[in-house]
C-alpha cells in the first residue's frame, strides 16, 4: 500500500501557492471514516494514513458538526475510538500495530484543500488573494467546487474563486 497522497498547500521558490479542491471522495479511507464520525456530530476534516515498518501512521484532524462548538479532546478520543477499529479493518492490520493521532484544526490551521471550506460554514476565516495581494477576512457563508462566499464585517457577500487563494487560516476557532 502506497502512503495516501493528501492535497497541500504549497509554498516556497519556484512553487505556486494555491488552494484547489480535491474530492474526499477521492482520498483512501476517508469515506468510512466519515460515515462512523456522522452519527457522533463530528467532521473528519483531513486524513492521512502512512504504512510504516510494518505498522501504519494515521493522523487525522477533526471537528464538530455544529460551529457554535468548540472540539474537546473529548471529542477527539470520541473520533479515535470510532475509526480506529474501521482502519484496521481496511488496512488489514490490528489494531495495535495502527500508531493513531487524532486533533482538532487549531487556530494555526491552514486551510489545504478547498473542501474544507463546506466543513467549516459559518467560521470566520482570512484569505489571502492574489488579485488584492492581501488577507481578506469573513464569515464562510457557502462553498462549492469552484468558489466560496465570504460575509463580510460590513454585511455585504463576496465570492472568492479557489484559483485566487493563495493561503487561507482561520481568526479564531
Amino acid at each position: 500500500m502506497e502512503p495516501v497522497k493528501a492535497p497541500f498547500l504549497l509554498s516556497g521558490l519556484g512553487v505556486k501557492t494555491r488552494v484547489e479542491y480535491i474530492s474526499t471522495d477521492t482520498i483512501p479511507y476517508f469515506k468510512d471514516c466519515q460515515t462512523v464520525l456522522e452519527p457522533l456530530g463530528i467532521i473528519l476534516v483531513e486524513l492521512h494514513v502512512t504504512p510504516l515498518k510494518g505498522c501504519v501512521n494515521v493522523s487525522a484532524i477533526v471537528c464538530l458538526k455544529d460551529s457554535s462548538r468548540d472540539i474537546s479532546v473529548s471529542d477527539c478520543s470520541k473520533a479515535h475510538r470510532a475509526i480506529l477499529p474501521v482502519l484496521a479493518a481496511k488496512t488489514g492490520r490490528s489494531e495495535d500495530d495502527l500508531s493513531m493521532e487524532v486533533s482538532s484544526p487549531g487556530l494555526s490551521h491552514n486551510i489545504k484543500n478547498a473542501v474544507e471550506f463546506s466543513f467549516f460554514v459559518g467560521r470566520e476565516i482570512r484569505v489571502w488573494t492574489k488579485s488584492l495581494g492581501d488577507w481578506e477576512n469573513g464569515i464562510i457563508e457557502s462553498s462549492d467546487e469552484k468558489e466560496l462566499v465570504l460575509k463580510k464585517n460590513d454585511g455585504s457577500s463576496r465570492t472568492v474563486e479557489y484559483g485566487d487563494i493563495a493561503k487561507a487560516k482561520f481568526i479564531h476557532l
